[in-house]
């Protein structure tokens, strides 16, 4: 499930009508990662839905995933909602968001949600690298967004990673060490769900987002 944010402005998704970061990969991505979750597991997903942090049905959602954190701007209220979810046993997935300015953003808004808790690098050790998909340590490797895709010669697709940029796949716990935000930074995740029915998107990136997203989401079912 993705949740609306307060900040009126942003792109476009390829399948969806309106603006805002919220919805950049919407509806694709949440559409072509619902149906892979069906097919690979045994959780009845439902239809993907987007919500705002606000609306009081959040509640009825385990997990949700938001991208484009680093231009996020939420209000007071949003906030304490986010604080009160994840208490209250929820998970989010944040992703696709880059560079030091967007971090800056993310950390000090997270600080105001989580003022306790600490955005520390996922331990290969931690569960949720292993709860379904082993996830080894070279598999946290660089899911590139389309725009970072170029033809090579012979048609071939080259990956360009930004420069400066190194993923980093990092988590926040509550005071019982359950790990409530999964981080995806320099990185996309969205995208390789959003083009995963799309020939020129790299079969191995989309294979390696939905083992991520996939443990995600059992882990916050089961812990």
């Amino acid at each position: 499930d993705l949740p609306q944010y307060h900040r009126g402005f942003g792109f476009a998704s390829r399948g969806g009508t309106g603006t805002g970061w919220w919805m950049v990969d919407w509806p694709d991505a949440d559409e072509h990662f619902t149906m892979g979750v069906q097919r690979l597991t045994r959780i009845a997903t439902g239809e993907p839905r987007h919500l705002r942090l606000t609306d009081p049905r959040l509640f009825d959602h385990p997990w949700i995933y938001a991208t484009q954190t680093g231009w996020w701007g939420l209000t007071d209220a949003e906030t304490a909602r986010l604080r009160e979810y994840l208490l209250r046993g929820g998970f989010i997935v944040v992703d696709d968001f880059w560079g030091p300015e967007q971090w800056e953003v993310f950390r000090r808004t997270m600080e105001r949600v989580l003022p306790d808790s600490p955005i520390l690098d996922l331990a290969q050790s931690d569960s949720v690298m292993h709860v379904l998909y082993d996830i080894r340590e070279k598999d946290r490797t660089f899911i590139p967004g389309t725009r970072h895709l170029r033809r090579g010669p012979g048609g071939s697709i080259i990956v360009e990673q930004p420069e400066g940029t190194s993923p980093a796949w990092r988590a926040m716990y509550d005071d019982k060490r359950r790990m409530v935000v999964a981080v995806n930074f320099n990185t996309d995740v969205g995208d390789a769900w959003e083009y995963a029915d799309w020939p020129e998107y790299p079969e191995a990136m989309t294979t390696l987002a939905y083992r991520f997203g996939i443990n995600y989401l059992i882990y916050s079912m089961t812990h």
